[in-house]
Formats: C-alpha cells, sequence, structure tokens
C-alpha cells in the first residue's frame, strides 16, 4: 500500500494532517521527493543571481507599503505640511503626499530609501549577474531562453527605476522626465504624436504620474515577476552550471542538495541583503526630494544627473554633436535620434550573442561547464570593451559633475569622451586579448613545468634555477579540460572535379568570424599528455 495514502494515526499532530491533506490535492510530495534534493554547485559569483532575486523581493515588500499613502495625482495644491522651508508653495498632490511619506508616516522615509537603494543594487546585480554568464559562457546550449529572460528583466528594471524615479514629481525627476519627452520629440514623424499621446497634451501636462503609476506599480512588476519564476524554474530544469574541477563534467553536479543546505544558506543570505540594505536606507540619504523643491518647466536643478543605470543613454546624448537636418518642412534632431535608437540597439546586441556565437561555432553541444574566461579570450575582450563603452559613457552622462569637481572645461571632457568612445573599447579588445593569451600561456607553463616554489637550488655545474613543485592531478585537470574545438571552415572552394563549389556570403562571413574568435591566434594550445610526460621523465627537469 502506498504510504502516503494509508490513513495517520489518531494522534497525528494538526502539521501532518495539513500536509496530506494538500499532497492529496497538489501532489506537494511527489514534487520534494524529487526535486529538494536536487544538488546544486557552490561557489561566491552564483549569490550575484541571488542578491537580484533578493532585492526584487525588497522591492516588492516595500513598494506596496509606499503604494498605500503615495497619491499618483497631477492636481496642483498648496503645501502646508511638516517640512516648513516648502510651506504655501504649489505643488502636484503626488509631491506632497511623497513629503508627508518621509516626514509624517511612520518609517516612510526609511521605507522610501531601502526602495530606492534596493532598486539601485537590483539592476546593479542584475547587470553583474548577467556579466558572469557572459565572460564564463553559462549562456550556451541549453540556456539562451534563459538568458533572454534576464536580458528581458534587465531591460524592465531599467524601465521600472526610470518609471519609478518620475513618480515623487519633484525637481530632479520632473528634469529627467523632460529629457525623455525630448528624446521622444526627436523621433521623426511620429515624436508628436507619441508626446502627445504619453503626456495626454502639451508638456509636462496633468496625467503623466497618475499613467506611469500603473506601469511603475502593476505592469512591469508584474511581467518582471512572471520571468523571474520562469528564470529560477529553468534553472531547476536544466541544472546549474559549474566551474571546472575534478569530478565535474556535463552529466554530474559536485555540490550540495537543495534542501536543507542551500534553503538555510539562502534563507540566511536573504536576511543579509535586507539588513545591508535596510543600513544603508538608514544612514545613507538617496533622493532627498525636499531638498529640489516640486517640478517647475521653467526650472531645472543644477547637476541634474539620472541613476547610474540611465547615465549610459544621457552619455549618448550629451556628446552627440547637435546635428539637425531641415527637410520638406520638418527638422530632424539627428543629434537626439541617432543616440536614442543607439542604447536600445546596444541592448539588443547584448540579447542575441548567445545566438550569433552559436551561429558562428555551429556548436550543437549541450553545456554544464562553465568556460574560464582566458580560454575564450575573443568574448571576453568583447564583454570587456563593453564595459568600458558603458564608463566612458557614464562620464558623458555626468560631466558637468565631472567638470565641477576636478575643475575641468566640459568642454574637454565632451571631446575627451567623443574620442573615447572609439578608441577606448578598441583598446581595451586588444589589451583584454593579450592578457587572455598571456595567462593561457602561463597556464601552460605550469602544467608542464609546475608551479613556482620559491626555492633556489645550486646544479652541479654551478647554475641556479628554481625549484618547481608539480601540479596535482586534479589541477592539471582543471587547467586542461577544456575543448579547443577547430573554428569552422568553408572547405576548398573547388571539388575533386576542378568545379568551382557555391558558397554563400552567410557562410563566407561565418569562416571569418569563427577563425577570428576561434582561430589560431585566438588561443594557445594547451599542453597535451606527451608533451607532459616527456618533460616530466626527463632528467633536467625542475
Amino acid at each position: 500500500m502506498d504510504g502516503r495514502s494509508a490513513k495517520r494515526p489518531a494522534d497525528a499532530n494538526s502539521g501532518e494532517r495539513l500536509a496530506d491533506w494538500a499532497d492529496g490535492r497538489l501532489g506537494i510530495y511527489t514534487l520534494a521527493k524529487t526535486q529538494m534534493r536536487k544538488v546544486f554547485p557552490d561557489h561566491w559569483s552564483f549569490m550575484l543571481g541571488e542578491i537580484c532575486l533578493y532585492s526584487f523581493l525588497i522591492l516588492i515588500l516595500t513598494g506596496v507599503y509606499l503604494t498605500l499613502f503615495f497619491e499618483p495625482s497631477g492636481v496642483e495644491v498648496v503645501y502646508n505640511g511638516s517640512y516648513e522651508p516648502l510651506n504655501g508653495i504649489i505643488m502636484t498632490r503626488a509631491y506632497e503626499s511623497t513629503l508627508d511619506i518621509s516626514f509624517d508616516v511612520r518609517g516612510g522615509l526609511l521605507i522610501r530609501q531601502i526602495h530606492h537603494w534596493a532598486a539601485l543594487v537590483f539592476v546593479a546585480g542584475m547587470l553583474v549577474h548577467m556579466m558572469r554568464v557572459f565572460f564564463t559562457g553559462a549562456f550556451r546550449k541549453p540556456r539562451e531562453l534563459n538568458w533572454l529572460f534576464g536580458w528581458t528583466l534587465l531591460f524592465l528594471g531599467i524601465l521600472t527605476g526610470l518609471t519609478g524615479y518620475s513618480l515623487p514629481d519633484d525637481l530632479l525627476s520632473g528634469t529627467g522626465i523632460r529629457f525623455a519627452q525630448g528624446a521622444i520629440l526627436s523621433v521623426p514623424v511620429v515624436g508628436t504624436y507619441l508626446s502627445f499621446f504619453l503626456f495626454g497634451g502639451e508638456f509636462p501636462g496633468h496625467d503623466i504620474i497618475s499613467r506611469l503609476f500603473p506601469v511603475h506599480v502593476l505592469l512591469l512588476p508584474g511581467i518582471m515577476l512572471g520571468l523571474v519564476v520562469a528564470h529560477l524554474i529553468l534553472v531547476f530544469y536544466h541544472k546549474h552550471t559549474q566551474y571546472p574541477g575534478p569530478g565535474r563534467d556535463q552529466k554530474s553536479v559536485v555540490g550540495m542538495p537543495f534542501m536543507p543546505v542551500y534553503m538555510a544558506k539562502a534563507g540566511g543570505f536573504f536576511f543579509l541583503v535586507f539588513g545591508v540594505l535596510s543600513m544603508m536606507g538608514a544612514i545613507a540619504t538617496i533622493n532627498p526630494v525636499w531638498a529640489f523643491g516640486p517640478y517647475r518647466a521653467d526650472l531645472v536643478t543644477t547637476g541634474a544627473q539620472p541613476d547610474w543605470y540611465l547615465g549610459f543613454s544621457e552619455g549618448l546624448i550629451r556628446v552627440m554633436p547637435g546635428w539637425e537636418i531641415d527637410a520638406w518642412g520638418h527638422t530632424l534632431q539627428l543629434g537626439v535620434f541617432i543616440p536614442f535608437t543607439l542604447f536600445p540597439l546596444i541592448l539588443l546586441a547584448i540579447g542575441v550573442y548567445p545566438f550569433v556565437e552559436a551561429w558562428i561555432t555551429g556548436d550543437k553541444r549541450e553545456h554544464h561547464i562553465l568556460d574560464r574566461p582566458r580560454n575564450v579570450p575573443t568574448r571576453t575582450a568583447l564583454g570587456v570593451a563593453w564595459l568600458s563603452l558603458y564608463a566612458v559613457l557614464l562620464i558623458g552622462g555626468g560631466n558637468d559633475i565631472v567638470a565641477t569637481h576636478l575643475h575641468l572645461s566640459i568642454n574637454a571632457i565632451t571631446w575627451f569622451v567623443r574620442i573615447a568612445v572609439l578608441l577606448v573599447p578598441l583598446l581595451a579588445f586588444v589589451v583584454t586579448k593579450r592578457v587572455c593569451l598571456g595567462l593561457q600561456r602561463g597556464d601552460r607553463d605550469k602544467v608542464l613545468h609546475g608551479r613556482e616554489s620559491g626555492t633556489i637550488k645550486r646544479l652541479p655545474h654551478g647554475e641556479y634555477v628554481e625549484v618547481h613543485e608539480p601540479l596535482t592531478r586534479a589541477q592539471r585537470f582543471t587547467l586542461t579540460q577544456h575543448d579547443q574545438v577547430p573554428p569552422y571552415d568553408v572547405g576548398p572552394l573547388v571539388d575533386a572535379n576542378g568545379v568551382e563549389r557555391k558558397v554563400k556570403p552567410t557562410q563566407r562571413l561565418r569562416a571569418r568570424l569563427a577563425h577570428a574568435m576561434y582561430g589560431q591566434n585566438a588561443h594557445i594550445p594547451k599542453p597535451t599528455a606527451e608533451e607532459y610526460h616527456e618533460l616530466t621523465s626527463s632528467d633536467d627537469h625542475h
């Protein structure tokens, strides 16, 4: 008889009876039996994804609290509240309710600041987590779909941050909305119509806050919550990737069971993240809306800067020359429209990269072992080049702050960024690739000759050499387990009968990219077993 269907003894406690009731209707026992003992590998970098998850949960919890007191209304009122410097000032109800949350609601200011810090950590965690996935090749088959889920979460997280940042209707956030409205107006032909539709008329209108509110608290979080659930389900289904090492291959996982070890660690880490965010919210002021005052269309706050994750887009627009074209009675603001379109295009390139790499390599195998970034130098160099581009444009987005704090000319900074946008990513690519190749050579020498011990030995003929300690088998396996597959090649252009083969342009492009990314100049041949035995068996090996 099935033990789960057997009747509980009369002295069964209420917890057991509840478990039996739930199992009979939801099948929880079967699910738990198959999944709760699932093994997960352990590495500090895997916690980056957990930081994203916990920050998202904290955002939901604090956001629910703030929603109870925030009033998303553009109706103008005269403020008479606890913050006396603004008494008698005309402002929107949205800004007034934000002041009420900050000064009159118990714990309101703390929750506001935790919410804002959690948003910054959430986006930063997603970016760093995706970079870990990118550099280690964790996006390869069968995880391309999960990469798209993570990429979509990053994109939606940026949009959610923008909408939430704009809700208080203070002078800083209003300046940001004005910036976005100017970018929308630059869209050829339909830009004016899009602006009127979004703002309900001429900027700033009275509808934008009430329209952003449901998007921020319902639409975007709902989509993101569904994507997070789908992301975690696929992590369970595909099993977690792991770094190379002894006992780890494409079919086995070395780690700890989900229950109880992993769940206990995850629970503790959640409260650690919550505690750190609470401490940051308590001691580090962020977005003090009372210091900026209410938004007025004829004013702009000094040193207006967006949150860091939008500095990329603002940097594109700030350093772009003010090009414009007058044609057929219309003015095309290319100085705004081109950067406005570049931002999503650069993000799109990140999203489709796994599919581009799979097409170049033609690799249809499943990959559960991560790459060491040094062993894929071209991909690593591309990632570093993208990060360097982001850093340069972040400087461009804050060129006025950099100029005032470092006492530099804002024009000089702008021209530096314009030049660096083209040169710095290229330089970062070349340097990173050379560093990776150097590290590969170091690994090769370490496998063949061992690790430097620091012990100096004098040979009989008077020569001084450093004694090398041989690596263990586990260490040699870790350094040599990666594959070095020959790159895709179109083959001979003429067949055995002397007839010219038809090669598609896409095949030629694929072959060129494959040789550039995985050819002889993109890796150092790893040592073979014959080379190792030949060196270690010789008498002059030290």
